[in-house]
């Protein structure tokens, strides 16, 4: 068998806030990976119903991985898909402080809505620090030693805007004083 992956569980996100976003265009870390879609899921460590969802969504990929990756074992060492935002990146990126976070990725181009679930086109309506929803597939992966649960990225839906978390842009505002140093 080529892949050990198994699609597992299907779920859409309650209102997330969306870091490193990159769904427009594919992107890699180094020269030496495969271009991927992806974005960061921020979720609000007081989001309980929404947190029980995503974890019960993992808990399922976790066991069909079991069931059919893992010979009926659970692996003592795994790839968790949520992490917490304070105790992986809460000091370096103060978005993520009081945050559990998702990296959902993807080969082909994800679904992009707006609020009225029209398709977004430009891609400048869609960056990291609007809030949305995702539409996520969790599933077991067994693959070159490494193991865990990994998330698909299936969606995004952008529900408000948002701080821009990536910083801005020069307007002609910026060029417009004439005092020289």
């Amino acid at each position: 068998m080529a892949t050990n992956e198994k699609k597992a569980a299907k779920v859409t996100t309650n209102e997330v806030r969306f870091s490193y976003v990159h769904v427009f265009e594919p992107t890699a870390m180094d020269d030496n990976q495969q271009k991927k879609f992806s974005v960061s899921l921020l979720i609000p460590k007081k989001d309980k119903k929404g947190i029980a969802k995503l974890e019960a969504a993992i808990d399922a990929a976790l066991q069909e991985g079991i069931d059919k990756l893992w010979k009926g074992k659970r692996p003592a060492k795994l790839m968790m898909p949520m992490n917490d935002g304070d105790d992986e990146k809460g000091d370096s990126n103060p978005e993520y402080r009081g945050m559990f976070y998702i990296n959902a990725k993807c080969i082909r181009k994800p679904s992009i809505f707006d609020e009225n679930l029209e398709e977004i086109i430009d891609p400048d309506e869609l960056y990291s620090g609007c809030y949305g929803k995702a539409s996520v597939t969790f599933y077991a992966y067994d693959k070159n030693g490494n193991k865990g649960v990994a998330c698909g990225l299936n969606g995004v839906q952008k529900l408000r805007d948002g701080e821009n978390l990536g910083g801005g842009a020069a307007t002609a505002d910026d060029f417009a004083d004439d005092d020289l140093m």
